[in-house]
């Protein structure tokens, strides 16, 4: 890869710090509605925001307890433990919910567990679990 950063357009900057701000407002939503992910998002929008605005990046990683998380993803330091349980157990609370009480077509209850024993997996087995927030 050359040290030259890309140009992109103005419409394509525009666009994606919008998809960015949109999955930091449903990280948001996150932090008060269980189950659904926060760092996920917040990791999505950090990722769009150094492509289409750098300054959006910055404030993100500057936020009190979601840059840190973030910035310990960059770095491949893992998830705290305690995340990684909620983690796993949302997936399984909400994929069990789905796949029982919604969903009626058998082929999508199949492809909703499969999604989620992924999910679990992926998580037990490629992210590396740390101890606290703040230990590296």
């Amino acid at each position: 890869m050359t040290g030259r950063k890309k140009v992109i357009s103005k419409a394509r900057k525009f666009f994606l710090t919008a998809l960015g701000f949109v999955c930091v407002f449903l990280g948001a939503i996150g932090i008060v509605v269980p189950g659904l992910p926060t760092t996920v998002f917040m990791i999505i929008a950090a990722w769009l925001f150094s492509i289409s605005n750098p300054r959006f990046e910055k404030w993100l990683l500057s936020l009190p307890k979601i840059g840190p998380a973030v910035s310990s993803y960059r770095q491949g330091l893992g998830m705290p433990q305690k995340a990684k349980f909620f983690a796993i157990t949302s997936i399984v609370v909400f994929s069990g919910l789905a796949i029982l009480l919604l969903v009626q077509n058998l082929y999508l209850k199949i492809l909703i567990g499969l999604v989620g024993l992924f999910g679990v997996g992926y998580i037990l087995v490629r992210v590396p679990t740390r101890e606290k927030i703040g230990e590296k």
